[in-house]
């Protein structure tokens, strides 16, 4: 069938909205229209980057309604309401024991431009156009394995229910699934990005007893004050690893590291507590430790973590349920576009004008 799409054909370079040809879905795949999607620092990490073959329809925090679903698909049915995650084999070791996200394939399926067999879904004549993680929903419509849609409720807004599928997940995950921190405990939280602000809503339903933020803009600091955090810090004001001391005597149990920034990592570290644990979930480049006084003299840890840990058609539905009880909201971060404003929605979302922009489909 033929589709709009937001085509980006090279490294850095503009969305343009094309037509393109998706194929059919196959046996267990489904096609479905986009009603909206998040737009996500790694978009723009991939656009920027070139972190997956051009030209590409990006997009990867899909919402949209099942039109057709393959020939052994038995779990979704024309109709159907899903929002959309990672792809993953389903397969490999980590597949089968709940670490999806960590998929042997994980880098293939959503970065490297085709499905799992090797297939292209979209073309402009002769020639192919990448998809990504799996579903490529910067466009009208996508076709997707079922592994990577969840169903959810026809009552919710879907363009609210997208940023689900990577940002949100992935900042709450990294508390719920991975951390995991005891009641009572400190966690920090560094950067007030969707990411970060979905892990302080986490803390908070964790029962953390010190939940501290730390951003460089005072607005996202109040916001993360609205959603839990009971201390911020600007870290462009104030000396964060003192300041943390003495709100938690000798250091926070946790950390939660966005930015990507080194001297953040380093900070994060250096505000741990003996046997702490620094996550860090932002595209980060290289980091110069102190092995010996960083790690080994406090036996603490830095791991990384990518999606939250999230086995998705799990945790999408209980962070669901989060919201429906009012322990959740989520919805205080997003800000909705129009899918012809994308370049605006992607500039607002770089300079932090908006947490998390979310791009309606044009009807």
């Amino acid at each position: 069938m033929q589709i709009k799409a937001a085509v980006t054909r090279d490294k850095g370079g503009p969305f343009s909205v094309e037509t393109l040809t998706l194929t059919e879905p196959g046996a267990n795949e489904l096609r479905l229209r986009i009603v909206a999607t998040g737009v996500c620092h790694t978009d723009a990490v991939a656009r920027d980057l070139e972190l997956t073959p051009f030209p590409v329809v990006l997009g990867h925090e899909g919402a949209g309604v099942v039109e057709t679903v393959g020939s052994e698909v038995t779990a979704f049915a024309p109709g159907d309401h899903v929002v959309l995650s990672f792809a993953h084999c389903g397969a490999c070791e980590h597949c089968l024991t709940g670490h999806p996200t960590v998929c042997m394939r994980m880098n293939e399926l959503n970065f490297g431009g085709r499905a799992e067999n090797g297939a292209c879904y979209l073309h402009r004549g002769d020639e192919a156009v990448s998809t990504f993680f799996g579903q490529s929903s910067f466009g009208s419509h996508a076709v997707v394995h079922e592994r990577n849609a969840v169903k959810v409720d026809p009552d919710l807004d879907l363009g609210l229910l997208a940023p689900l599928g990577c940002g949100v997940q992935t900042g709450s995950g990294t508390v719920l699934n991975r951390l995991k921190p005891a009641f009572g405990s400190s966690l920090v939280v560094y950067g007030c990005g969707a990411v970060g602000l979905s892990a302080v809503m986490a803390a908070r339903i964790a029962g953390c007893a010190r939940i501290i933020a730390v951003d460089v803009h005072d607005n996202r600091l109040s916001l993360a004050k609205e959603l839990g955090a009971t201390h911020v810090f600007n870290g462009s004001q104030v000396d964060v690893v003192e300041e943390i001391r003495a709100v938690t005597g000798v250091g926070a149990h946790y950390g939660i590291e966005t930015t990507g920034v080194p001297q953040v990592v380093r900070q994060g570290m250096h505000a741990l507590r003996p046997l702490g644990q620094l996550a860090i979930v932002g595209v980060t480049p290289e980091v110069t430790l102190d092995v010996h006084n960083d790690l080994m003299a406090e036996g603490k840890t830095m791991l990384g973590v990518i999606e939250g840990d999230s086995v998705p058609k799990v945790f999408i539905p209980q962070l669901i349920d989060y919201y429906r009880q009012g322990q959740f909201p989520f919805d205080k971060l997003v800000t909705f576009y129009e899918f012809d404003a994308l370049e605006e929605a992607f500039s607002d979302s770089k300079s932090g004008k908006t947490i998390k922009p979310v791009v309606r489909m044009n009807p």
